[in-house]
């Protein structure tokens, strides 16, 4: 088979590795993606979508799926976990569309997920492979060769490490070791709203920052269902998405705390436990036809709320490059990774400080409220314009 007819391949089917299908899709491109599970499903509770991915929706073609399952809350708010005071509160409404151009949300991860897939399935040049666990690559002439688990070799005019914080993409081409743990464990549950009690609801995203935790909560799925999220300081935990956690280290963790923090961990008898990993930055995540996107180019920590927000900026990029390249692959994923690496390392920097901030105590905490506190609905916009008026 001619290079020209070879496909894209990409390592992942979860968030990122879609989205970089339908990017390419849309520019005629052949895509082939490998996802290790047997099926092409997301799992997660929530996740919040910054002004600066609508405006990659519209580019891709999203935007009426994807609010037809989001919220659109009316503020983001910061409320002290110990005095219930507000510390901080954004507005979401007009004036911030208005600066922004965009709307602020958030969504239930599998509607994200599915919206994209609906979208892939729809393009004939995209072909989707489950149970393909990837392995390896190597790289011939103008093309790669992929290897996966069950011995089957895949061969593509180039390919996509899309395959997350423990990338075997990004395993061989940088030889490094585990992520960085940071430390902060998350536990996290979805419930159907009805079982939240009226006094509690809100259709704000409100974080109450606590010293060394923090719970967040938001409505999701057009108000049917609550997301609730956790996180403490532990050197407990286990690698992996669903361990279950358990719920009297977090009584623990949380004693003392606002009667409003405690009375939504008590609505949960199993919540689902993940490890807050993330790696240094790196400036170099292309070697000729390989590279990397998402959590495998840039993991991050949740604190800016902003992973897959930049992982479906990648794609976009990185699909206008190739086209850019007219066929020169090696040159588009370097111009790619040149437009992406200083704005995604300035995501994971300060995604690292935030969580400092939300978990702030003693001195740090009387800093905090006096920076925040007070702050007009334009300061808190000029604040957060660097990532919020995209690319």
């Amino acid at each position: 088979m001619a290079n020209s007819e070879l496909p894209i391949l990409v390592a992942g089917g979860g968030i990122g590795g879609l989205a970089v299908a339908l990017a390419l899709a849309r520019k005629g491109r052949s895509v082939q993606v490998l996802e290790s599970s047997a099926d092409f499903r997301e799992v997660g509770a929530g996740i919040q979508l910054g002004p600066n991915v609508f405006r990659m929706f519209e580019l891709l073609g999203l935007t009426g799926a994807i609010n037809a399952s989001a919220v659109f809350p009316g503020n983001l708010v910061m409320r002290d976990g110990l005095s219930g005071e507000e510390v901080t509160r954004i507005p979401l409404g007009a004036e911030f569309r208005a600066r922004f151009k965009y709307p602020y949300a958030v969504i239930h991860r599998p509607d994200l997920h599915q919206a994209i897939l609906d979208a892939v399935r729809r393009h004939p040049q995209v072909r989707l492979s489950a149970s393909v666990k990837v392995t390896g690559f190597e790289e011939a002439g103008e093309r790669v060769v992929v290897m996966s688990e069950n011995g089957a070799s895949y061969e593509g005019a180039a390919l996509i490490g899309a395959d997350g914080l423990w990338s075997k993409v990004r395993a061989q081409m940088l030889g490094e070791g585990k992520p960085r743990v940071s430390g902060h464990i998350a536990y996290r549950a979805v419930i159907p709203t009805p079982e939240v009690p009226a006094h509690l609801r809100s259709n704000d995203v409100v974080l109450w920052a606590g010293p060394k935790t923090h719970l967040v909560h938001y409505p999701l799925r057009r108000g049917e269902l609550y997301n609730l999220v956790v996180v403490f300081h532990s050197n407990r935990y286990e690698e992996g998405w669903d361990t279950y956690g358990d719920p009297e280290e977090l009584r623990e963790r949380f004693r003392g705390q606002r009667p409003e923090v405690l009375e939504f961990m008590s609505m949960v008898n199993a919540w689902k436990m993940w490890v807050l990993c993330d790696r240094d930055p790196v400036s170099q995540w292309s070697r000729g036809r390989v590279t990397l996107l998402g959590d495998a180019a840039h993991p991050m920590l949740q604190y800016l709320a902003q992973g897959g927000c930049m992982a479906i900026e990648d794609a976009v990029v990185l699909a206008d490059q190739l086209q850019a390249a007219k066929g020169d692959v090696a040159a588009a994923f370097l111009a790619y990774q040149r437009e992406r690496y200083l704005r995604t390392t300035r995501v994971q920097l300060t995604a690292r400080f935030y969580g400092d901030i939300y978990h702030a105590a003693d001195a740090v905490r009387d800093l905090r409220r006096q920076l925040l506190s007070g702050r007009t609905p334009e300061q808190a916009y000029n604040g957060v314009a660097w990532l919020y008026d995209g690319i």
